[in-house]
């Protein structure tokens, strides 16, 4: 969300809100004209975000023990139990009493990772660093943590864990989806048959250009969905051969971007975004099925500088290609990048069985990181909206002699003060809908 000179202190010039702050994504062709119907060709490539980006991060069901798997000491000794990992937010109840030093037994490791991808989600859409994603690739840590609890899932019935996942995904998504749907309609968009995307995100929901930079996010949701649909059969391969297929799955975004390229529509922009984070999802499955554990630290220290290597060079050496060395834009470069950046961090965790359990000690900071994995789905539906709201919010303070002195209303880190403001004022007013898409006793907060 870049701002120029002409819109520093001057909000009020900007049409509400479908203004076009967003940064990057311009690398498809056929972006829809304002006000008509988006036929679904216009769709980033590799995004930002929950988040994710995400992640969304959907709840396991309540009352199942968590996602940890007990890590493998040096040296082949006995293995000891391990600390619990993160169940999905929103769950607090486990079969077994929480350690102590952990709040409700969850594993804050993994749930800080999320927290802070949350917010690399959000600061990045307001102030649209290129080099954000360097620093950290939100969306590659997002699916790895998603594949890890998939796994977990897994030892259950199938049907009934997919059916789980988008039990819990979907209400969420079709109460956020009412508003934008009915905002883009008062707003000139006729809707036609590809309105089913918005009842099963199988593919990119369409839109107008009027609430593009709303709908816009709903890529990560859609790869989530897809990668459920696909975690039985994916998991029953990945157990064949792990090492094999967590190497071999790097293989599909290589041949996109040297072989066959897909095409520029819902199908293609699918399976770009499925090949792009592939290999950080199965790594959630390595994480689950012990496989970390057992390689060397050499090994993954060396694979990991040789993947950021490669994806970084990519992302520089492509700049004129893709407008920016911005990995959201150049999915190769991404998908290598995101898997150097988020192996690591899993291996730390699994070899060494690293726990935050220390973040209790800090009880404001350790219920924040509660929050935002509890109203994970709700922060990243939300949180574009809340951007887009406040600038006319910042323009009427314009109006107030005291504000426009005292006030710093050009920056953007006032605009990022307010966005936030927002996004916690919206987690008591529609996160309920994650508790009741859970089966659970809605909540103001978590």
């Amino acid at each position: 969300m870049s701002w120029g000179p002409e819109q520093q202190g001057q909000y009020g010039q900007q049409a509400y809100p479908g203004y076009q702050g967003y940064p990057g994504h311009q690398g498809y062709q056929g972006q829809p004209e304002y006000g008509q119907e988006d036929p679904g060709y216009w769709q980033p490539y590799a995004h930002p975000a929950p988040y994710e980006e995400q992640w969304p991060y959907v709840p396991e069901e309540p009352g199942t023990v968590s996602t940890a798997v007990p890590s493998a000491p040096a040296h082949d000794e006995p293995p000891a139990a391990s600390a619990a990992d993160s169940p999905d937010p929103g769950t607090s109840e486990r079969a077994d009493p929480a350690p102590e030093g952990r709040t409700g037994g969850r594993d804050r490791y993994f749930d800080t990772l999320r927290a802070v991808a949350l917010v690399r989600v959000v600061t990045y859409h307001t102030f649209g660093w290129a080099w954000a994603g360097l620093v950290f690739p939100s969306m590659g840590v997002m699916f790895a943590l998603a594949g890890t609890l998939m796994a977990k899932s897994l030892e259950r019935a199938a049907l009934k864990v997919v059916r789980s996942r988008m039990r819990r995904l979907l209400p969420p998504f079709w109460f956020w989806g009412f508003f934008v749907v009915l905002a883009m309609m008062i707003h000139g968009w006729m809707p036609g048959r590809q309105i089913v995307f918005w009842v099963v995100p199988v593919g990119d929901p369409p839109g107008n250009q009027w609430g593009m930079q709303a709908w816009e996010i709903l890529w990560y949701l859609r790869t989530y969905l897809w990668f459920v649909l696909l975690s039985p059969l994916l998991l029953k391969i990945f157990r064949k051969a792990p090492i094999p297929v967590l190497l071999l799955s790097l293989v599909p975004i290589v041949v996109f971007q040297y072989g066959w390229q897909p095409s520029d529509d819902r199908l293609g922009s699918a399976l770009t975004d499925l090949a792009t984070y592939l290999f950080c999802w199965l790594l959630g499955f390595a994480h689950r099925e012990r496989v970390l554990q057992r390689l060397k630290p050499a090994a993954v220290v060396l694979g990991s500088i040789a993947a950021l290597a490669y994806g970084g060079w990519y992302a520089f050496a492509h700049q004129s290609e893709f407008g920016t060395y911005d990995l959201d834009e150049n999915p190769l470069a991404q998908a290598f990048w995101s898997a150097g950046f988020v192996t690591p961090l899993m291996y730390f965790k699994a070899y060494y069985d690293v726990d935050f359990a220390w973040l209790a000690r800090f009880k404001r900071l350790d219920r924040t990181v509660t929050v935002f994995n509890a109203r994970a789905v709700t922060i990243y539906l939300w949180h574009e909206i809340a951007l887009v709201l406040a600038v006319p919010l910042i323009d009427q303070f314009w109006k107030v002699p005291a504000f426009e002195k005292w006030l710093p209303l050009e920056s953007q880190w006032f605009m990022f003060a307010v966005g936030w403001l927002l996004i916690w004022i919206a987690i008591p007013l529609f996160g309920w809908v994650e508790d009741v898409a859970a089966r659970k006793r809605p909540r103001l907060l978590p």
